[in-house]
């Protein structure tokens, strides 16, 4: 019943459409120059480029003939795939363009279109990873995706899922064993629940990683001061990951150029792990505000890093110019402290700093809402 249903579907392709590249269809599957035809089909359907065309071909022995091509074109076509997104595919792994599309090509992805992953989704991933349009569903992916699913928490209609699959390295080999044997350090390390399913979605490259590369990660945050007891090392494995020992001291020196120790700069690592992301010249100029217009002390910023961490153009310059209008106008009679301003949440930003002064409310709302860069 099943197959019956999967062919209503998936009619049996017509060739003919793609026929007209040709003289004949003797010709294309049984000519002993067929590699040449293949060549002209690449060339014509999918607009390869004669050098690429040639390349993959070359790879393929000349008895091969066209009727799996077409079939596979065909097939990646009524799926939704793109011709450039076919293309890709056939770059990435060669070899789909001889695959049986019943066999092979129909079961992996009706499976991943039933996991969620439909449309232009489905598309760039199989274009970037067409190799596993081989690999066994049974041996490979549905254990493999079992195990995601288990260590994803509250993951509604498989979004978190998607992510995974979108953002993973699927070339590498034994991902199942690989994904269970990086858990499972990770949560020796106290990295466990919430923790985990965040690093798991934000940075799923780390699991798939060797595992002496992972543990030499987790290595160097303890080296910081973490310990495998705090809330805090995941976010600090998220930050540290992203980043070369190199850049990292970059970024240390950026801090050390406004007259930060290093004990003051690693304290506000600890604090604040996610300070570190903005690239040098972004950081400078968080620092440089904070401290020469928004006249923070050194100190404070040490005790509350966090402020770095805020989007300058949304958040931190609209709510300073909002409380320099204040200030000007004389509203307050002692202003609050920018550093617990910037903790508002957006709700309670309007109603105590915007609503609740009613003659000046537009303007301050202007104010905020301006374009936070002008001058």
């Amino acid at each position: 019943m099943q197959n019956l249903f999967l062919k209503s579907l998936y009619p049996k392709p017509n060739y003919s459409t793609f026929l007209c590249f040709f003289s004949s269809v003797s010709s294309l599957t049984h000519s002993p120059s067929s590699n040449q035809s293949l060549s002209n089909f690449l060339i014509e359907t999918l607009a390869f480029s004669e050098p690429r065309a040639v390349s993959i071909c070359n790879r393929f022995p000349p008895s091969k003939t066209l009727q799996k091509p077409l079939a596979v074109v065909l097939f990646l076509r009524q799926f939704g795939l793109s011709d450039v997104q076919i293309q890709s595919s056939i770059r990435v792994f060669p070899n789909i363009l001889f695959s049986d599309v019943e066999k092979t090509l129909k079961p992996k992805l009706q499976f991943f279109q039933d996991l969620g992953l439909t449309g232009p989704e489905l598309g760039k991933f199989i274009s970037k990873h067409s190799r596993i349009l081989h690999d066994s569903l049974e041996e490979k992916w549905i254990p493999c995706i079992n195990v995601i699913k288990k260590t994803l928490v509250n993951d509604k209609n498989n979004q978190d899922l998607i992510r995974v699959l979108l953002k993973s390295r699927w070339f590498v080999s034994n991902p199942e064993s690989k994904l269970k044997r990086s858990i499972a350090f990770l949560e020796s390390c106290g990295i466990v629940g919430s923790q985990l399913a965040m690093l798991l979605t934000s940075k799923p490259w780390l699991f798939f990683q060797k595992e002496q590369a992972l543990r030499d990660l987790i290595s160097r945050v303890l080296d910081m001061g973490f310990s495998v007891d705090s809330r805090m090392l995941v976010h600090a494995v998220h930050a540290v990951s992203g980043i070369s020992g190199e850049t990292f001291s970059r970024k240390v020196e950026v801090f050390r150029s406004f007259g930060f120790s290093m004990d003051e700069c690693m304290d506000m690592f600890r604090r604040a792990p996610g300070i570190l992301r903005p690239s040098e010249d972004k950081l400078k100029f968080k620092i440089d505000f904070f401290l020469n217009d928004a006249k923070l002390d050194r100190c404070a910023l040490v005790s509350g890093p966090n402020c770095l961490a805020y989007s300058m153009e949304n958040r931190v310059i609209p709510r300073y110019r909002v409380l320099q209008v204040i200030k000007s106008k004389r509203l307050l009679q002692k202003g609050p402290s920018f550093l617990f301003v910037l903790r508002l949440s957006e709700e309670e930003f309007l109603r105590k700093f915007i609503s609740r002064f009613r003659d000046d409310g537009e303007e301050l709302l202007g104010t905020y809402k301006g374009n936070p860069l002008d001058s």
